[in-house]
């Protein structure tokens, strides 16, 4: 166990404002918690929106250390913890909303609750890459929708980050999965098992080519806006549209008129209200088991940051130069 009493962080002190790597206090760890030495730190377009003021539904008071994802090394379990031990490999989606310590940070106190194992085969950068979209995958595709063998899956944004992992569990429990994307991403999409949709068909081309015009089973949007319309049109008679951008409004009558079903999906909940954490980490050990089976894997953009550099890291998605999920390395 470390008697290091300090760490390094990166603090946003306000919003729109370089983050600044600063030596702080470690924190303490209390009843159904572990201390986590962090090795990498996932970067989603949530945490850039956090950092530019743009997401008041993540409320996240500032100065804030931020970091929704993480992989590490526990160093230290509190009372009442008996799923991981000092010298486990773990992973989660551990904070950095609703003024939770984030992940960009040498070291983070966390509810064991939010944690899995790592995977044996995954690196801690790989590892810290999962948490957020799988989570938020999982819950669209399964919890929501329950898939089932046979069906036929389209997501909507397959090469995006919720989007390679959502061809990934639908592949891995046997769907027949579609998904749509721009021309340049078609080789990434494919590469992941679905059949591409160019994004720009109109949906009754493509509905009529890929179901003889009967619709899709489920339709998973990870878009948003003319997509989810799109999507009420894409689905089959009885069945299930699903999003994690629902959040404009939308006429709802290409939907009741195919008498489907429709669900949003809003993964901070569980860290925002501390209810249902423990299915957090139970969706990562589903997670874990898929990585390790070989049916999932995390598509990493090649560049590497460090605590140093996550500004860069941060700029990298506000510039839409990413091509995989960004991570900052923790040394």
């Amino acid at each position: 166990m470390s008697t290091q009493l300090t760490m390094r962080a990166g603090v946003l002190e306000a919003h729109n404002t370089p983050l600044r790597l600063a030596t702080i206090s470690r924190p303490e760890i209390g009843p159904r918690e572990v201390l986590v030495r962090v090795r990498a730190s996932g970067v989603n377009p949530l945490d850039t929106k956090i950092h530019a003021g743009a997401a008041a539904h993540a409320r996240h008071p500032l100065p804030a250390i931020p970091g929704i994802d993480l992989a590490g090394v526990v160093e230290q379990t509190g009372p009442g913890v008996t799923r991981f031990k000092p010298g486990d490999e773990v992973y989660g989606m551990t904070g950095g909303v609703g003024g939770v310590q984030g992940s960009l940070a040498e070291f983070a106190a966390v509810d064991a609750d939010l944690l899995a194992l790592k995977p044996a085969n995954l690196s801690m950068r790989e590892a810290a890459a999962l948490p957020l979209i799988f989570i938020t995958a999982w819950e669209g595709l399964i919890d929501r929708a329950a898939l089932k063998a046979g069906q036929k899956v389209l997501i909507q944004g397959g090469a995006g980050g919720v989007g390679h992992v959502a061809i990934q569990i639908a592949r891995a429990l046997g769907a027949d999965v579609f998904a749509t994307g721009s021309a340049s991403q078609r080789t990434t999409i494919e590469g992941f098992g679905a059949v591409f949709i160019d994004r720009d068909t109109a949906v009754e081309i493509y509905v009529a080519e890929h179901t003889g015009g009967r619709g899709f089973d489920i339709v998973y949007d990870t878009v948003g806006g003319k997509v989810l319309d799109a999507s009420f049109a894409a689905v089959r008679r009885f069945g299930h549209v699903v999003s994690a951008l629902g959040w404009g409004t939308h006429a709802l009558a290409p939907l009741s008129f195919r008498e489907a079903k429709y669900s949003g999906v809003f993964t901070l909940h569980p860290l925002l209200t501390g209810q249902h954490r423990a299915h957090h980490g139970e969706m990562l050990a589903e997670a874990t088991r898929l990585v390790e089976q070989g049916k999932l894997a995390p598509h990493l953009d090649p560049r590497r940051f460090d605590l140093g550099s996550a500004e860069r890291a941060y700029d990298a998605i506000t510039e839409r130069t990413a091509r995989g999920k960004i991570v900052v390395e923790i040394e």
